[in-house]
C-alpha cells in the first residue's frame, strides 16, 4: 500500500522556481533565455499531485467525477475571473481598434479552457512579435492543464476499474515513449502545434504521473543517491532555463531536460525529504512564492503585455516595480479569493453556473457590444481614422488572395495575377515568388515596373519560401503541402528562362545556418535554368505588433532604431555575401535605404503609414515606398528584359 500523500514544502519550492523563471523570462531579464520552461515544470508537478490525489480517492472508493471537477472549477476559475476582469478594466483606457475585440475573444476562450486552441488558430507561433501585447496569452498553459484534467481522471479510473491500476507498467511506458516521440516530431514539423497543444505536452504530465504511480516499485534511494539525484534534477532545470532560447525546437528533446529534472527532484524527495536540494527549495520565501504561484502566474503577464502594447521599454526600475506589484496582488488574491472558494463544498452544478456559465454570458455580451459599437468610431481621433483604415483594409494577402491562397499547386495565371507590362503572347517574362513578405512588397514592385517591359506573374504563398524540389524535400519534409507547392513552382520555372523576383521573411528563415545554405543553393538552381534573379530585401522589422496603435495615437514618434535594425540583419548579410561571391550578377533591391538613415528607420512616409503589422507592408505603404524610391534612386530594373 502506498503512503498517503503528504504536504511537501520542496514541491512548493519547485512551483516557486517555475513561476520565477517564467516571470524573469517574460520581463526580459538578461540571461534567462529559456525561462519559459517554468511552464513545463508546472506540468510535471500537476501530473504528480493530481495522480496522488486520484490514487487516494480510488483506494478509498471516494472518487466522484462531479466532485473532482467542481473542485477544479473552484480552485482555478475564481481568481482567473478576478485577474481577467481587472485586466479588462486596465486595458480599457488604452486599447483601440480591433484590440478590444481580440481580447474579448481570447477572454471567452480562456474561460472555457480553449485558449491554447484559440491562439494556435490565430497566431503563427508563440514567440512571434505580435504575441507580446496579448494580455491573456499566458492562459494557453492553463488550457493545456485543464484538458489534461479532463483526460487523466477517466483514464486512471478505467485502469483501476478494469485493468491493473498502477501496476500496469508496460502500457504506461509505451504511452510515455510514444507521447515523447510525438513531441519530438511535432516540435520539428509543426512547432506552433507542438507548443500550444496537449499531445506534444502529454509526456511532461506523464513524467509526474509516473513518479506518483510507480515510485514505490523503483529502487529505494539512500541518502547519497537522493542527494545526487535531486541536485542533478535542479541543475537540469536551471541550466535549461539559461541555455536554450526561443529559437530552439520546443518542446521535444529540449523539454525533456527540465521535466526529467523536475521528476528527479520529486522522486528523490519521496525517499529522502531532507536533501540539500529539498532544504533549498523549502526556504520560507520559496514556500511563500510557491503557495501563491498560481496567482503570480496569472497576474504577472497582463501589465507587461500592456507595456508592450503602449511601446513602453522595460527597464530595471519598472521590472522591479512590476515584480513587487504582482507579488502583492498575488498574495491578496490568494488570501481573499483562492482560499475563500477552493474549500467551499459547492456542487458541480452550482460551481459551473456561478463561475463558468454566468461569466461566459457576460463576456459574450461584452464581445458583442464591442463588435456592434465598432470601437474605431469613438476611441480614435477623427484625423487618425483614415490611417487606421489604410492599415486595416490594405493587406496585400487579402487584396490579392486569388494569387496567394487556394490550391497550393494550382497557380492562377489569369490577368488578375499579372502586373506590369502586357504579357507578349500571353507569356509573362517575369515571376514574383516567395511567401507573405514577397506579396507584401507587390505595391513597391508594381511601381518599379512602370515604364518597363516587365510582365510579372505573382506566385506566392504564406510561410512557403521557394526552395527547389531536392532542397524542399529536406527542409520542408514535415509539411507535404509546402513540398508540393514548390515542386509545382519548380516545374513552372523549368519551362523557360525569365526574370525572377524572389522575396521572403529573410530574418526568420536565415536564423538557421542550414537555411542560409539552402537559399544560396536556391539562387544557384535558378541561375542554372537561365533565370535572371532579383532578390527583394525585406523592410525593417518592427519590435512590436502595436504599430497600428502607435500610429493612431502618436504618428510622429513611431520610428525605430536603425542600429537595432542593422543588428537584426547579421544572418541576412552573411547569406547575401555568400550569394554575391558565387553569383555576382544577382541584383539586390533594398527598400531599407529609402526608409533608414544613420539613426532611425521610418514607418511613415509622406504621411502614409507603411506597415500592416510588425513585418509586413500594407499595399498603400508599399506603393508610396515605390514612388519615393523612383524619385530618389531611379529605377533599378532598367534596362528591361529582352
Amino acid at each position: 500500500m502506498k503512503a498517503k500523500p503528504s504536504y511537501r514544502a520542496d514541491i512548493e519550492g519547485l512551483r516557486a522556481l517555475a513561476v520565477i523563471l517564467v516571470i524573469l523570462y517574460h520581463y526580459q531579464v538578461p540571461g534567462i533565455t529559456g525561462g519559459f520552461i517554468g511552464v513545463d515544470v508546472f506540468f510535471v508537478i500537476s501530473g504528480f499531485v493530481i495522480t496522488q490525489l486520484l490514487e487516494r480517492a480510488f483506494q478509498k472508493d471516494t472518487f466522484r467525477f462531479r466532485d473532482f471537477y467542481a473542485r477544479r472549477i473552484r480552485r482555478l476559475v475564481p481568481v482567473f475571473l478576478l485577474v481577467s476582469t481587472v485586466t479588462f478594466l486596465m486595458i480599457s483606457p488604452f486599447y483601440i481598434g480591433d484590440a478590444y475585440y481580440i481580447f474579448a475573444k481570447s477572454w471567452m476562450a480562456s474561460l472555457i479552457g480553449l485558449s491554447n486552441l484559440y491562439y494556435f488558430n490565430e497566431l503563427t507561433q508563440y514567440f512571434a512579435p505580435e504575441t507580446l501585447s496579448l494580455s491573456l496569452l499566458h492562459t494557453w498553459s492553463l488550457a493545456v492543464e485543464e484538458q489534461f484534467y479532463l483526460l487523466w481522471p477517466a483514464s486512471l479510473y478505467l485502469a483501476y476499474r478494469f485493468g491493473k491500476g498502477r501496476n500496469a507498467h508496460w502500457p504506461f511506458r509505451i504511452t510515455l515513449v510514444a507521447t515523447f516521440a510525438l513531441s519530438v516530431y511535432m516540435a520539428s514539423a509543426h512547432p506552433a502545434a507542438a507548443y500550444y497543444l496537449l499531445p506534444a505536452r502529454l509526456f511532461e504530465f506523464m513524467l509526474g504521473t509516473g513518479v506518483a504511480l510507480f515510485s514505490q516499485q523503483l529502487p529505494r534511494l539512500n541518502r547519497g543517491s537522493a542527494e545526487t539525484l535531486a541536485l542533478i534534477g535542479l541543475t537540469l532545470i536551471v541550466a535549461t532555463a539559461l541555455l536554450i532560447t526561443k529559437h530552439d525546437h520546443f518542446p521535444g528533446y529540449n523539454a525533456l531536460w527540465p521535466t526529467l529534472g523536475t521528476a528527479m527532484v520529486i522522486y528523490a524527495g519521496l525517499h529522502q525529504p531532507g536533501t540539500f536540494t529539498a532544504r533549498l527549495l523549502s526556504l520560507p520565501v520559496m514556500v511563500f512564492l510557491g503557495g501563491i504561484s498560481y496567482s503570480l502566474y496569472l497576474w504577472h503577464w497582463p501589465p507587461v503585455a500592456l507595456m508592450h502594447y503602449q511601446l513602453i521599454e522595460l527597464t530595471w526600475l519598472n521590472r522591479l516595480l512590476l515584480i513587487a506589484g504582482v507579488v502583492v496582488l498575488s498574495w491578496l488574491s490568494f488570501r481573499f479569493v483562492e482560499n475563500r472558494y477552493r474549500h467551499r463544498e459547492w456542487s458541480f452544478k452550482k460551481s459551473f453556473l456561478i463561475f463558468i456559465l454566468a461569466p461566459l454570458i457576460g463576456i459574450w455580451a461584452i464581445q458583442s457590444t464591442i463588435r456592434i459599437a465598432d470601437d474605431i468610431s469613438f476611441r480614435i481621433p477623427e484625423e487618425r481614422r483614415e490611417l487606421y483604415k489604410i492599415i486595416a483594409n490594405n493587406n496585400p494577402a487579402d487584396l490579392y488572395k486569388r494569387c496567394f491562397k487556394g490550391d497550393p499547386v494550382d497557380f492562377n495565371k489569369s490577368d488578375a495575377c499579372l502586373f506590369g507590362a502586357e504579357a507578349k503572347n500571353g507569356q509573362p517574362n517575369s515571376m514574383l515568388i516567395g511567401d507573405s513578405h514577397a506579396i507584401a512588397q507587390i505595391g513597391f514592385v508594381e511601381q518599379l515596373l512602370k515604364g518597363t517591359d516587365y510582365s510579372v506573374l505573382m506566385v506566392t504563398r504564406a510561410s512557403t519560401p521557394f526552395l527547389p524540389p531536392a532542397i524542399a524535400e529536406k527542409a520542408q519534409a514535415a509539411d507535404p503541402t509546402k513540398v508540393a507547392r514548390n515542386k509545382a513552382l519548380s516545374d513552372a520555372l523549368s519551362q523557360r528562362p525569365m526574370t525572377v523576383f524572389i522575396g521572403a521573411w529573410w530574418s526568420a528563415y536565415l536564423q538557421s545556418e542550414a537555411y542560409q545554405g539552402y537559399f544560396v543553393d536556391t539562387i544557384g538552381w535558378l541561375k542554372e535554368r537561365g533565370h535572371t534573379v532579383i532578390v527583394l530585401e525585406d523592410v525593417p522589422e518592427l519590435p512590436s505588433s502595436s504599430y497600428a496603435e502607435c500610429l493612431l495615437k502618436n504618428m510622429d514618434d513611431c520610428s525605430i532604431s536603425a542600429a537595432e535594425v542593422e543588428d537584426s540583419l547579421n544572418n541576412f548579410y552573411r547569406y547575401k555575401q555568400a550569394t554575391q561571391q558565387r553569383y555576382p550578377d544577382v541584383q539586390w533591391i533594398n527598400p531599407r535605404k529609402l526608409l533608414c538613415d544613420d539613426s532611425r528607420c521610418q514607418t511613415v512616409l509622406n504621411g502614409i503609414p507603411l506597415y500592416r503589422d510588425e513585418s509586413h507592408l500594407n499595399n498603400v505603404g508599399g506603393i508610396e515606398i515605390g514612388k519615393e524610391y523612383l524619385k530618389r534612386f531611379g529605377n533599378p530594373l532598367t534596362p528591361s528584359p529582352k
